[in-house]
């Protein structure tokens, strides 16, 4: 079976999360990012970062994975989840074109 892509929505506890955390937080969050980049470096999350809606901050993914059951298990197990600060939202996608970074 081809695998399947999955857009990632990580949603912080409050609109101002992004402003306001607190160093047990921001602890957290650095566990996150390591969890993150780790996937990243298995090619599972094809990108990933913070995303500054006026209405607040949020992190979002897209993953590549075997199954909607393998997406669930990444958010069940990011370590903000399982702390309880976050929780986050899966939706199927489809990925029609990508390109790396143009950063210079």
């Amino acid at each position: 079976m081809s695998k399947q892509q999955f857009f990632f929505r990580l949603i912080p506890p409050r609109p101002t999360f992004a402003d306001d955390m607190d160093d047990d937080e921001q602890d957290l969050m650095r566990q996150h990012a390591s969890y993150v980049q780790e996937y990243f470096n298995d090619g599972v999350v094809l990108a990933y970062g913070p995303v500054h809606d006026p209405d607040g901050t949020f992190g979002l993914a897209l993953l590549e994975v075997q199954d909607h059951a393998e997406a669930v298990r990444f958010g069940e197990n990011d370590p903000t989840v399982l702390a309880g600060l976050n929780s986050f939202h899966i939706a199927p996608m489809r990925i029609a074109a990508a390109q790396g970074s143009r950063e210079g």
